[in-house]
């Protein structure tokens, strides 16, 4: 495989930032997104000032809104838009692809508790070999700013180990792992700990509250990472454990950020309007608890996290519903 393009479809924080991250390493990289605003702000200026203020965005890096020529042109496409959009966008794609696709989007589709990786590979005609996920700690303001940075990329071994050797860069660090299954659920559930966290953090509750929050949601990762057939020695690693403690503890994250303004009182109307972004927990909370009810297993931090968002429930009232839970033998 020649890989001389690199196409990212989506123009938000992240894929822009990922966009930056590769510059060095393609002769062309193609962004795709719908807002004509922020294309051509990429075409003539060279930034994205909407979600990377600051950045100047390297000379190779272009902005399209023409979803299928940004695809043909990319010899690899990475995929870093909003969960719940993905079918729909690469429906639009009706022909066979025989490159790689790699997921850096991270949730679960809602409607059919499917992960990204099984979307792209029943949305489009590609061998499933040529699908990846990529995921871990990952920051998008400090990957644009070449920040030293390690993440998973998981999917066929002898196909990832060239996308390791082209995608890797001075800044940025890829892992191999085959499991893409778990590396996928870490990517998406940490989400929904991360709110839980934030939410501790804005009630004021402390270190230990918070420990304790990631430690247990670690444990939950695990529990759904099972449920879909992944391992749970996967969570354990970048995509699981170092994204998860990224976005419960830092404050570029939108998750923990959003968590937070709703332990200080907010709505979760006007804690979505002051973060400004899309905040994927809200949209995979949803669909754990689909994955709850069908699986009859328990999620206590992500049930509560639910509740909070989608029925009302206090987040101090979630506090107390989590301390007072039958009292139990730790499970690892």
């Amino acid at each position: 495989m020649d890989f001389k393009n690199l196409t990212v479809l989506g123009s938000g924080s992240w894929g822009t930032a990922l966009a930056q991250a590769f510059a060095s390493r393609f002769e062309n990289i193609f962004i795709w997104g719908r807002n004509q605003q922020i294309i051509d702000e990429i075409n003539k200026n060279h930034s994205n000032t909407k979600y990377l203020p600051a950045v100047a965005l390297k000379e190779n890096i272009q902005g399209t809104t023409d979803l299928k020529f940004a695809f043909d042109k990319g010899d690899i496409v990475i995929v870093a838009i909003p969960t719940q959009f993905i079918r729909q966008t690469l429906e639009r794609i009706d022909y066979t692809v025989d490159k790689p696709v790699i997921s850096a989007s991270k949730g679960i589709e809602i409607e059919s508790l499917k992960l990204i990786s099984d979307v792209i590979a029943e949305t489009i005609k590609i061998n499933k070999k040529l699908v990846f996920a990529l995921s871990g700690p990952s920051f998008a303001k400090e990957v644009a700013a070449g920040l030293p940075t390690a993440v998973t990329l998981a999917g066929d071994l002898e196909i990832g180990e060239k996308l390791q050797s082209i995608l890797n860069t001075e800044n940025f660090r890829l892992y191999l792992n085959e499991d893409i299954i778990g590396v996928q659920i870490g990517g998406a559930v940490k989400n929904v700990i991360a709110i839980a966290t934030g939410a501790s953090d804005g009630l004021g509750l402390g270190n230990n509250a918070r420990a304790g929050l990631i430690t247990r949601g670690l444990y939950e990762m695990t529990k759904v990472a099972k449920v879909f057939g992944g391992k749970p020695e996967t969570l354990y690693g970048l995509s699981g454990m170092g994204d998860l403690v990224l976005t419960a503890t830092g404050d570029l994250s939108r998750n923990r950020t959003f968590g937070k303004l709703l332990g200080k009182g907010l709505s979760v109307e006007k804690a979505l309007q002051e973060v400004g972004q899309v905040v994927e927990g809200i949209k995979t909370v949803k669909a754990l608890k689909k994955i709850m009810e069908k699986e009859n297993i328990e999620l206590p931090i992500s049930d509560v996290v639910y509740r909070v968002i989608y029925e009302n429930l206090s987040p101090i009232e979630a506090v107390k519903i989590l301390m007072n839970r039958q009292p139990k033998k730790e499970e690892l």
